[in-house]
This record gives C-alpha cells, sequence and structure tokens, in this order.
C-alpha cells in the first residue's frame, strides 16, 4: 500500500477510535466535506473541497462541476426516512462524485452515519463481495435495486462493533484497488474498548 492510501487508512481507523467521527453532520455536504477532509488532510491539496473541474471513470462521466454545487442541494434535501430513501441519496452522491479523488472512501462512512443515525444499522462492509459491489454501483444511476439488494443482504445492528467497523474500513480501501494488510489485525489486538 503507497504511504498516502496508508496514512487515508490509519485516519480513517483515528475517526472512529478517537470518537472524532461524533463531530461530524450527518447526511449533509458539509458533514461528507468533514470526512474526506479528515481522511486525507495534509494528503491531497483539495482535501475536503468540491471539485471544480469535471471528472470520468471507466467512461462514466460524474456530474457536470458547473452544476456541481447546485445537486449537493438537492442532493442534501433527499429524505431519509427509509431504507430505499437513504440508497437513493447516496447513489444520488455517487453520481455527483463531489471531490477530485477519495469520493468511495469517504462516502461509505457518509453512508453508514446516515443508516446509524436514521435506521440504527450500519453496512457490515467485510461481507460485500468487491466484484459485486463495484458492478452494482456501476449500474445504480439506472436502477439502485443492486445496490439496495446487495447493502440490505449485509446490514447489521452492531454499529458499534470495533471490529465490524474497522474491517469495513479495510474492505472499503480493498475496493479501490488497495491490498489488505495484517495492520487492522494489529489495531484490533489493542485493548482500546469499544468506539464512543
Amino acid at each position: 500500500m503507497k504511504n498516502v492510501e496508508k496514512k487515508s487508512l490509519e485516519n480513517a481507523y483515528r475517526l472512529f477510535e478517537i470518537g472524532d467521527i461524533n463531530n461530524i453532520e450527518v447526511g449533509t455536504t458539509k458533514g461528507l466535506q468533514q470526512i474526506h477532509n479528515y481522511l486525507f488532510d495534509s494528503l491531497y491539496g483539495f482535501a475536503g473541497q468540491i471539485r471544480n473541474k469535471n471528472i470520468t471513470k471507466g467512461g462514466f462521466r460524474f456530474a457536470n462541476a458547473l452544476y456541481l454545487n447546485e445537486a449537493l442541494v438537492k442532493i442534501e434535501q433527499m429524505p431519509e426516512n427509509t431504507f430505499e430513501e437513504i440508497i437513493a441519496k447516496y447513489v444520488e452522491m455517487n453520481i455527483a462524485h463531489p471531490f477530485m479523488e477519495g469520493n468511495g472512501r469517504a462516502m461509505r462512512i457518509w453512508l453508514d452515519m446516515i443508516l446509524k443515525s436514521r435506521l440504527k444499522r450500519v453496512v457490515n462492509w467485510q461481507l460485500v463481495d468487491k466484484t459485486l459491489y463495484l458492478q452494482a454501483m456501476e449500474r445504480s444511476p439506472i436502477n439502485d435495486l443492486e445496490i439496495r439488494t446487495l447493502l440490505s443482504a449485509n446490514l447489521t445492528e452492531e454499529i458499534d462493533n470495533r471490529e465490524i467497523i474497522f474491517k469495513g474500513i479495510e474492505q472499503s480501501y480493498y475496493y479501490e484497488g488497495y491490498e489488505k494488510e495484517d495492520y487492522i489485525n494489529n489495531l484490533l489486538k489493542q485493548p482500546l474498548g469499544p468506539i464512543p
């Protein structure tokens, strides 16, 4: 794993370990910016900043930078009362892709915060197959049934389980092409108790 990614992964663990996650706004663009800044501060000059350039991935063009701020206002106003509404909001935020890099890692934490706040659930990401997840996300702008079904099957009520959260973070980085390491196993052996 590159030093930048290892440092970002450590930042993600720290976000939960020391309780800074409790200071993040839930379900807002500002909250997503806070997460992104926490993960990538001092690693990317644009950490937490909404992009002003157009970006693509695999031939898919994300929201046009000229209209991105307006799109984010609309996404922020989307309802979050049911699992279906939360996933619809997550899919729209993914289409917006507000940052130059690091969108997926920040958005999965953002999604779990909404799920935890509204439904007292989080996704047990370690059980979500990488290929199935990436394919479902790729197809989600047309129909979000596949991603809803996949994530729904892997929801857990263990919202404060340290191992589920940390292994989920590791899985999130794995989705982005980074290899899993023993770092998390060493971290989990530390007797620091439940996440605040």
